[in-house]
């Protein structure tokens, strides 16, 4: 009998997804013959489905912390956690907006042309807290928040602005970044000295039926060629200094 490929189950915090998903329909097939499935959503959100049972064998976080909680709690092996990459939040306007992101920064939000801005929901995704101290860190939350546009997962916020149902975004660089919204709009970088660092950390959960696979999947992971793409989509190296 022939034996069936292994597939690895990875739940993936949602600014992974172009990096991640170029990752494992490029790059990682070529080299194991194990097939993946990503769930992608928000970091906090797929923390509680793993602490609910839900089968995943790997977990790709945003925030370090939800790892390091897991592993506390026995649903995840201390001894596989991989701080992976940094994160960057942006400010991101489409092509057809007036305003002069270069010029203006963070104050761009204040201009009367935006109506609404869009964000990741602070409650349970990363980006949403760091887009929330940002905007506080300027001095312009209680100016705006009234306009905010709160998406489940920084993918979501991504999509709003996106589709021009927002005027402006705070959303992850790897979204700036990404195919889909690289020529249909620009970005102002928010300085790291704005928001707490998105130090963001992948674990093998002590559930994973595949853990072998998902051990073999995050060691790819470390490899030249992975870290390569990551830097392509805006992450930092943990190893760089900023």
């Amino acid at each position: 009998m022939p034996v069936l490929p292994q597939v690895i189950t990875v739940a993936a915090a949602a600014d992974l997804n172009p990096a991640l998903s170029e990752i494992v329909t490029k790059h990682y097939p070529r080299k194991s013959g194990e097939g993946i499935k990503i769930i992608f959503g928000a970091s906090g959100n797929l923390t509680t489905e793993i602490y609910n049972g839900a089968p995943f064998d790997i977990f790709f976080s945003a925030d370090e912390e939800y790892p390091k909680q897991l592993i506390a709690a026995g649903l995840a092996d201390g001894d596989t956690l991989y701080r992976y990459a940094i994160g960057r939040l942006v400010l991101w306007v489409p092509n057809e907006s007036p305003l002069d992101l270069n010029k203006l920064g963070m104050q761009a939000l204040l201009d009367p042309s935006v109506k609404k801005i869009a964000m990741a929901n602070p409650e349970h995704a990363p980006y949403g807290r760091a887009a929330e101290a940002a905007l506080r860190r300027f001095g312009l939350y209680d100016k705006i928040s009234g306009k905010l546009v709160l998406g489940e997962n920084v993918s979501q916020a991504a999509q709003f602005v996106e589709s021009g149902n927002a005027q402006a975004g705070l959303v992850a660089l790897s979204h700036a970044l990404a195919p889909a919204m690289k020529t249909k709009g620009r970005y102002w970088t928010v300085p790291l000295d704005a928001y707490p660092t998105l130090n963001q950390a992948a674990v093998v959960l002590s559930h994973a039926k595949q853990q072998e696979a998902a051990r073999k999947f995050l060691d790819f992971l470390h490899s030249p060629e992975a870290t390569s793409l990551l830097a392509d989509y805006g992450f930092s190296l943990p190893a760089e200094k900023h």
